[in-house]
């Protein structure tokens, strides 16, 4: 079987975060400071990517189907327009998705 280093830093990573982040704020009586911190820089974050996206999806699907209009019978722009306006509108779903997913996350912890 080949190391995968790759692979091996993801599971580090997430290893790390666990330890660092989730589980002193699951045993503490109060979050301490850095917990606090982290848990405001990240929903700031949150919102500024929810902020962003929706104007980002709007001018990648709109370059999109400007794309496949004035293609002009040139098939390699129709199918970059059809994987542009695909791809965009999937990423914006993912986003909205993730957004859903830590607001009933928070809901169950808190």
């Amino acid at each position: 079987m080949k190391f995968n280093k790759r692979c091996f830093y993801r599971f580090l990573f997430l290893f790390v975060f666990f330890i660092i982040v989730l589980i002193p704020s699951c045993f503490a009586a109060g979050d301490p400071k850095i917990v606090s911190k982290l848990q405001t820089g990240f929903e700031d974050v949150e919102g500024w990517l929810l902020k962003l996206a929706t104007p980002a999806a709007a001018v990648a699907v709109g370059t999109g189907i400007f794309m496949r209009k004035f293609s002009f019978g040139d098939e390699e722009r129709i199918r970059l327009g059809k994987k542009l306006i695909r791809n965009s509108l999937f990423s914006y779903g993912f986003i909205l998705a993730i957004d859903l997913i830590l607001a009933a996350i928070k809901a169950i912890i808190s």
